[in-house]
C-alpha cells in the first residue's frame, strides 16, 4: 500500500486525535512494508491543542481531503534534454522508451514539453515538401505552443476533463510557479485511491473529504455503525466502549505490545477526555483497566491528571460561540430529520445564564449554515456531573424528558453523553408524530 493515513473525525476530539495517533504508531512497528500517517480532517479547538502541545508529540497534521490529485499521477522523467540540442538528441531516448512527451530545459530552466506530435508534424511538413530530411532543427524550434499548464494540487478529475478537451497529449505541472513535473494522457486511464484507515467514526458524512474515493482499509470505532462500503474484506473492530483509544489500547496488548510512556500518555488523555474521567455512563470495565494501566506506565494519577486536562475549561461566558459550538459538533439524519449535536465540557454551569441568548443565537446561525432542521447545544460540567441543553426551534423540542428552565433551554441532571444519553432521547423525539 505505500502510506496508509489514519484520521479521525472532522470535529477532532482528543479520542479522535489520540486515537489516530496511538493507532498510527501500532500500526509502524507491527508492518514494516508500509507508512502509517496520524491526520487530522478539521481544525483543532484551543483547550484540545492546548492539552495535546502538553504531551510532547507532534500533533497530527491537517489534512483537507484524500480526493486524488494531479501530484498523484505526475511523471518526472529521468531524461533531460536542452532547448538548443539538435533533434537528433531525443532519437537516444527513444531507444530505450517511447514517451509522449519530454520536458525540455533551457540552461537550466523549464522551457516546454516536446510531444511526438510536435516531432510528428515537423517530419511529415518536411517530407511533404522534400522525399528526404536534409536539416535537422534545434528541439525548440519544432516546439509548439504550450498553452496553459496544470497545478499539481488540482483535483484529478478536473485535470482529466481538461487533458481531454486538449489538443495536447501531455502539459506541465507547477507548484507554486515552479515545474515539477508533466503528465500525459495515459496518467489517467486510472483513478489512484488514497489508503485510509477510519478511527473514532465510520460514517462517510463525519469523516474526511473525498472518503468516497478512498480505499478504506481498517475501521476502529465505538459508535453505532453507518459504514462505508469498501471493495474488498478490511479490518474492523468496532467495540462499545467508552473510548476508542481503549480500543487501541487493547490492539497494542493483542498484538504483544507495550506503548511506551509518551504513548501511554496520549491515550489515557483520550480515554480520559471522551469518558469525562470515567464518570461517564459510556464507561466500562475496559476503560476503567485501560486508563489504571496506562496511567501507571506514565507515572500520574488517574484522577489527578484528568482535572488538570479540564482545569482550563471553565465556563463558555468569554469564548467565541461559533467556535466553541463548532469544536465538537456532529451531524445526523433520523427519519429524514436532518440534525446537529455539539457537546461543550465546562467546570460550571453557574454562569449559564450570562451566555445562553448568545449562544442560542450562534446555534440558529450554525443550523442555516449546515442546512440543519434542529441544532442541539448539549454543555456538560465534568466535575459535578450535570448538564445543560440550548436547542434551536424544532417540535422535537416538545418531545424531550428534560426540564425547561427557559425558552429552548433545558435541565439535564445526571446526563453527561452525548452518544449514550441524549441522541437516543433526540431520536425518539423525531419519531413522536
Amino acid at each position: 500500500m505505500g502510506t496508509v493515513y489514519v484520521t479521525g473525525h472532522r470535529n477532532p476530539d482528543l479520542d479522535s486525535v489520540c486515537s489516530a495517533y496511538g493507532y498510527a504508531g501500532l500500526m509502524n512497528m507491527q508492518d514494516a512494508d508500509n507508512t502509517y500517517i496520524p491526520v487530522r480532517c478539521g481544525h483543532l479547538a484551543d483547550s484540545t491543542r492546548s492539552i495535546l502541545e502538553k504531551l510532547d508529540i507532534d500533533i497530527p497534521k491537517y489534512r483537507r481531503d484524500v480526493f486524488p490529485r494531479v501530484k498523484d499521477v505526475m511523471l518526472n522523467a529521468d531524461h533531460k534534454i536542452d532547448a538548443d540540442d539538435p533533434l537528433t538528441a531525443v532519437a537516444a531516448i527513444y531507444e530505450t522508451n517511447n514517451p509522449s512527451a519530454i520536458p525540455v530545459y533551457e540552461k537550466d530552466e523549464f522551457y516546454g514539453l516536446l510531444t511526438v506530435d510536435d516531432i510528428t508534424n515537423w517530419t511529415m511538413r518536411e517530407l511533404s515538401q522534400s522525399s528526404k530530411i536534409t536539416k535537422i532543427p534545434k528541439v525548440k524550434e519544432i516546439m509548439t505552443d504550450q498553452g496553459e499548464g496544470l497545478s499539481s494540487d488540482e483535483f484529478f478529475d478536473e485535470a482529466r476533463a481538461l487533458l481531454q478537451k486538449s489538443s495536447k497529449r501531455g502539459l506541465a505541472v507547477y507548484e507554486d510557479d515552479r515545474y515539477v513535473g508533466f503528465v500525459t494522457r495515459r496518467c489517467f486511464l486510472k483513478m489512484p485511491a488514497y489508503n485510509v484507515i477510519l478511527v473514532d467514526h465510520n460514517e462517510p458524512e463525519q469523516s474526511i473529504r473525498g472518503i468516497e474515493t478512498a480505499n478504506i482499509v481498517g475501521i476502529i470505532d465505538h459508535h453505532r455503525l453507518d459504514a462505508i462500503k469498501t471493495s474488498q474484506p478490511i479490518f474492523i473492530c468496532a467495540e462499545p466502549l467508552g473510548s476508542t483509544c481503549t480500543i487501541v489500547y487493547q490492539q497494542y496488548i493483542r498484538n504483544n505490545r507495550t506503548p511506551d510512556s509518551v504513548m501511554a500518555k496520549v491515550l489515557l488523555t483520550g480515554i480520559l477526555s471522551d469518558t469525562l474521567i470515567l464518570k461517564s455512563p459510556t464507561t466500562t470495565g475496559d476503560d476503567v483497566v485501560a486508563a489504571h494501566i496506562l496511567a501507571s506506565i506514565c507515572r500520574v494519577d488517574v484522577d489527578e491528571y484528568g482535572l488538570s486536562m479540564f482545569e482550563g475549561a471553565g465556563g463558555l461566558k468569554d469564548k467565541e460561540p461559533m467556535a466553541a459550538i463548532s469544536a465538537d459538533f456532529k451531524s445526523y439524519s433520523e427519519n429524514g430529520v436532518k440534525i446537529g449535536i455539539g457537546q461543550c465540557e465546562v467546570t460550571t454551569l453557574n454562569d449559564l445564564k450570562d451566555y445562553s441568548d448568545e449562544y442560542l443565537e450562534s446555534l440558529n446561525e450554525i443550523r442555516n449554515m449546515k442546512g440543519l432542521d434542529w441544532a442541539v447545544l448539549m454543555i456538560t460540567d465534568v466535575i459535578h456531573e450535570h448538564s445543560a441543553l440550548l436547542c434551536t426551534d424544532h417540535r422535537g423540542n416538545r418531545h424531550l424528558p428534560y426540564s425547561p428552565v427557559a425558552k429552548n433551554i433545558f435541565d439535564m441532571p445526571n446526563v453527561m453523553s452525548r452518544k449514550k444519553q441524549l441522541l437516543p432521547e433526540i431520536i425518539h423525539a423525531v419519531g413522536v408524530q
